[in-house]
């Protein structure tokens, strides 16, 4: 597949030798066959090293100015935790190798985009975990990249209720008028909005974004408006980071069923994204070639 870009690949060397790429950076051998044990300790361990290398390797490429954006394929919580890469996600991660930097989990789409105030959590920790300041923190990080890696001059932020009907006047639940109304006055956003409406809205191009405050209520919305082409970004890094959609699947893997509809798409909007923030090529160097790297 073009992608009219440079590739850099990084993974097991015996896996990714025979990929079609610009440069390869291996990060140990795999080894093992295609994995049909899943069950066997140490082969999820061995698996759940090599991505978590894999991923640490790619953003040193980015962070040492040596690719413009990283695609991050989807890999296994479970065996992550069990090599030793201890976070709840890859946005969480992400976040502590560039520094500890504030980030936040935006899922694009041509039709929608929503960014997730709360991501990795149980549902009961939702309400202690909303607040202005997160909130507000969440919609900056947002209205920043929209207008630096999306072009947006002026970004449309919605905030979507936490509670039924927004609350209802408070009755059923305060979160709307006690933090998201604030928060969203804070932004120059619009809402709080129910979740039933405030999506459909965006997907007729009201907004630009829509702040969603706990997982599923985001995912759940951009999946059904956009699946398998959907794009999870992390935003405020120093270097765009994309990937699918979508999980491991590990009950299809290796049997050709899997769709690459998202990766696809993950891997397009890394270009697109790494090309609008990289500095423009000297004349010599722009007559040599009219690629990125990603």
């Amino acid at each position: 597949m073009p992608v009219g870009a440079e590739v850099t690949v990084v993974g097991a060397e015996d896996q990714i030798a025979e990929l079609r790429a610009d440069r390869r950076v291996g990060v140990g051998t795999w080894g093992l066959g295609s994995g049909e044990r899943a069950e066997d300790r140490a082969r999820v361990i061995r698996a759940g090293r090599i991505a978590g290398h894999a991923v640490e390797a790619a953003v040193k490429l980015a962070l040492q100015g040596e690719v413009d954006a990283i695609v991050t394929a989807p890999a296994h919580k479970h065996a992550l935790h069990l090599a030793g890469f201890p976070y709840p996600g890859h946005t969480e991660w992400l976040a502590k190798l560039a520094g500890d930097v504030d980030v936040a989990m935006m899922l694009a789409s041509p039709e929608l985009r929503v960014v997730l105030v709360t991501t990795h959590v149980p549902f009961r920790d939702v309400p202690a975990l909303l607040t202005v300041e997160r909130v507000t923190r969440t919609g900056r990080i947002t209205q920043q990249a929209l207008r630096t890696w999306f072009g947006i001059e002026s970004p449309r932020l919605a905030v979507c209720a936490v509670n039924p009907h927004a609350g209802e006047s408070g009755l059923f639940g305060d979160e709307e008028q006690r933090v998201l109304r604030p928060a969203a006055e804070a932004l120059g956003a619009v809402g709080p909005l129910p979740a039933d409406t405030v999506f459909v809205r965006a997907l007729r191009g009201e907004f630009d974004a829509v702040l969603a405050p706990y997982h599923d209520v985001g995912m759940t919305a951009i999946k059904v408006a956009s699946f398998g082409r959907a794009v999870n970004v992390t935003l405020g890094l120093p270097f765009p980071r994309t990937s699918p959609d979508h999980g491991t699947a590990l009950d299809i893997a290796g049997t050709g069923a899997a769709d690459a509809s998202s990766m696809r798409s993950a891997i397009e909007l890394a270009v697109r994204l790494g090309s609008r923030l990289s500095p423009p090529p000297s004349p010599a160097a722009a007559s040599a070639r009219d690629t990125h790297r990603a």
